[in-house]
């Protein structure tokens, strides 16, 4: 809860006075110590509303991994200007761009689309909206950004045995193919966008990437290398509903239920915190909000917390310190900042890496 607060702060969704007002109505449901564990830390932990029992298996597991990270896609209001700056800040090669949408190489593990055309829903009232719009390191730019679905390349491809399997999950494959690359559409229970493929190491990303986009460079380049996604941080109607599914469908590993969210390990591509949707503390009535990935956390090699905070600073970019709430960065166990892209999407960079991804 007191990310998603601070993040809309960065975004300028909230005022100061407004970010003030939720921080000490949030006290008073659960202490401090409880934001860092999700919504049932503290005095909940163990309450009807915090309960932490996995959800069933929806079917039977395919027996399928996920060995590839194949790319995410990502709608926004301007492409080029999204795409040079994941190129010029996390180093991320240019793979192709034709003009409307531009896919960038994660290292050799992992992938962005970014497409253009994006267009945010219409504005509250101006009486809602917050009289500042400057954030920490400058200006907070609005959220033009949205993950639309993720892609994940599984072992054992049969294109056959893999359209079968789905059916046989009362799911509903559209087949994409272009090429050597094959995959299949479907939706997941909170009804976002995934793509399962053929991808893996061997067979994607082969040969230089060499590609350039329109847009220049928004400032000089760091050197910065990214080498684990730390984690997704992913908000649905019903989390371990969720969480079941892709247990069952894509072998991944679920984590300990902490009764509003939980971590699961994605083979040895990284993580993914499955969190309940609609804000607010357990127990306060909500309204669901639809499958949304509210911010993505990348692990960089060398992360030192000086370092990286000047090169956000030298940039003009913002840089709020993330802990997960253990205390000060240099000490922590996990070490991050979250700054925003130019569409105002909210980029996580961390010192989170595979060798320390318990942290």
């Amino acid at each position: 809860m007191l990310q998603k607060l601070l993040s809309d702060f960065d975004r300028g969704v909230l005022s100061r006075r407004q970010l003030l007002q939720a921080l000490g109505m949030a006290a008073l449901v659960q202490p401090a110590s409880a934001f860092a564990q999700g919504q049932c830390g503290g005095a909940l932990k163990g309450t009807p509303q915090c309960d932490a029992t996995p959800a069933k298996a929806p079917f039977a597991a395919t027996g399928w991994q996920t060995v590839l990270l194949d790319h995410f896609s990502c709608q926004v209001a301007d492409y080029s200007k999204e795409a040079a700056y994941y190129a010029t800040l996390m180093n991320w090669s240019i793979r192709s761009d034709d003009g409307k949408q531009a896919m960038l190489d994660i290292g050799d593990w992992g992938g962005l689309q970014i497409s253009g055309g994006y267009r945010a829903p219409p504005a509250p009232p101006a009486a809602a909206q917050p009289a500042a719009a400057a954030g920490r390191g400058g200006p907070r730019a609005p959220r033009n950004a949205v993950f639309t679905s993720v892609c994940w390349g599984i072992d054992q491809w049969d294109a056959k045995k893999v359209e079968a399997g789905l059916k046989q999950r009362g799911l509903s494959p559209v087949a994409d193919n272009h090429g050597d690359f094959q995959s299949f559409h479907v939706k997941d229970p909170a009804g976002f966008g995934l793509q399962i493929s053929n991808g893996n190491r061997k067979n994607r990303r082969q040969g230089p990437a060499t590609a350039k986009t329109v847009a220049p460079a928004p400032f000089a380049p760091t050197a910065w290398k990214t080498v684990w996604l730390d984690h997704i941080s992913y908000e649905v109607p019903n989390y371990k509903e969720t969480v079941a599914f892709y247990v069952a469908l894509l072998g991944w590993k679920a984590g300990e239920d902490e009764g509003s969210q939980s971590q699961c390990e994605i083979g040895d591509i990284g993580d993914i915190i499955i969190r309940r949707g609609g804000g607010g503390p357990p127990g306060v009535p909500v309204t669901p909000r639809p499958a949304s990935i509210g911010h993505i956390s990348f692990g960089i090699a060398s992360f030192d917390p000086d370092q990286v905070k000047a090169e956000l600073d030298k940039r003009g970019l913002n840089a709020r310190e993330d802990t997960g709430g253990r205390g000060d960065i240099h000490t922590a166990p996990y070490k991050s900042y979250h700054t925003t892209t130019p569409n105002g999407y909210d980029l996580q960079i961390s010192a989170t890496t595979r060798a320390n991804r318990s942290a």
